[in-house]
């Protein structure tokens, strides 16, 4: 069923563990990500970006095909279907009316003034529909969508600033992580991460999880963090499966067996972050 996220992050927040956030791309990812989910029977939350949104033809579009995938496959987890950095009030809205059941507003680029009033105004049109919220604040380094940019850390006052002044749901404090590929060892502020969750009731998500080494993974969810968003190493464990695939059999032509072909690898990297977070209780 499809749910916010509010009930299974609070869950993982005091039960110490995480939530995986995976990003999907298309009907087979989706396909794959909740059969994998409902196999281990974990909550899952299904982040989707502009560029992705854009790409699988809307919102609406999405979200009745993860409803019906939700109803064919028999799916009985929480499934939470989650806008990944909405840029602007405007997208957050369209995502709201077409079904979605939690929003992510990033308007960290921005003042924190501006970025204060804008996820308030997401917050009211959000939670009158039941719908759950994350903010960033700081700025989450790498790749996104094609768009590349600095880590900014986030600053404890901050933090307690837009959670005060908006009643969001979540708070991704940039705190080192970056999306895409690390260059050289990733740099988490673990001591500021501890103190922002001993600080705010809210729960903490960590961006850019793809790379970050396993036991920092862990020391992150031991100073707080309950949501974890992974989308980087599932592509590359997907794409190297099918170029192996395409390299052994170069007359493939049924895009079925070309995009099936990486779905073990791609389901054995869902299990294994899935572990890695403690969800499977």
């Amino acid at each position: 069923m499809l749910v916010n996220f509010n009930e299974m992050l609070q869950k993982a927040k005091a039960e110490h563990f995480a939530v995986p956030h995976f990003n999907i791309n298309n009907l087979e990812w989706t396909k794959y990500i909740l059969e994998e989910c409902e196999r281990l029977q974990v909550p899952v939350i299904l982040g989707v970006s502009e560029g992705a949104a854009k790409y699988m033809g809307g919102y609406h579009a999405i979200t009745g095909m993860v409803k019906g995938l939700i109803e064919d496959l028999g799916i009985t987890i929480p499934v939470c279907l989650h806008v990944d950095h909405g840029s602007s009030f405007e997208i957050c809205k369209k995502a709201i009316d077409a079904g979605f059941t939690s929003v992510m507003i990033d308007a960290s680029r921005k003042e924190l003034e501006e970025n204060i009033r804008i996820t308030k105004e997401v917050v009211d049109y959000a939670h009158e529909r039941g719908v759950s919220v994350e903010a960033e604040v700081g700025h989450i380094g790498g790749t996104e969508d094609n768009i590349t940019s600095e880590v900014t850390n986030a600053r404890l006052e901050e933090c307690i600033e837009i959670v005060e002044k908006t009643g969001i749901d979540a708070l991704a404090p940039a705190l080192g992580s970056v999306h895409g590929f690390y260059k050289g060892e990733p740099n988490l502020d673990f001591e500021r991460m501890k103190l922002i969750n001993e600080t705010l009731p809210v729960p903490l998500v960590l961006h850019g999880g793809s790379g970050i080494p396993d036991n920092q993974i862990k020391e992150a969810i031991a100073c707080g963090t309950s949501k974890i968003n992974v989308n980087t190493e599932v592509q590359v464990a997907w794409s190297k499966a099918v170029r192996e695939f395409l390299s052994a059999d170069n007359k493939a032509y049924d895009p079925r067996k070309v995009i099936g072909s990486g779905e073990k690898a791609f389901k054995e990297k869902i299990e294994e972050k899935i572990r890695l977070f403690g969800t499977i209780r």
